[in-house]
């Protein structure tokens, strides 16, 4: 299978697939012309890489998973604590986000708008000093 359809079977854009085979996350042998011939070993590897990313997992988390899930001595409790793990992360975001959004949204509700050069807004950003 040729890259192009690789990325239209995995979601995967070509230049991170090209990336995933030079750091070793998914290899595709090379056949004789020099490209890279994709089997269906390296496309449902990519599949489950995109799956992990979709997830938020870092390449590196990835690479783990993908070893995990090619293995027979793998235990369900190391993936769990992975995506434990991740879980906590992403509620951290949220949290992030929540408050940042209680911000704006402050900013935005104490702004009259208007047409003139009074900004309350720039003013916050300003430090309260013009």
């Amino acid at each position: 299978m040729k890259i192009g359809e690789v990325a239209r079977e995995t979601g995967l854009s070509v230049k991170a697939i090209r990336y995933y085979h030079d750091i070793g996350l998914v290899a595709a042998p090379r056949g004789d012309n020099g490209y890279r011939s994709y089997g269906r070993v390296q496309l449902a590897q990519l599949q489950f890489v995109a799956r992990c990313k979709a997830l938020g997992f870092s390449l590196e988390q990835c690479a783990t998973l993908l070893a995990l899930n090619g293995s027979e001595r793998r235990t369900a409790a190391e993936v769990k604590a992975m995506a434990s793990e991740q879980l906590g992360q992403v509620r951290d975001k949220l949290d992030q986000l929540r408050s940042l959004e209680r911000r704006l949204s402050g900013l935005v509700g104490g702004c009259p708008g208007g047409a003139g050069a009074q900004c309350s807004i720039l003013d916050t950003l300003n430090g309260g000093v013009r």
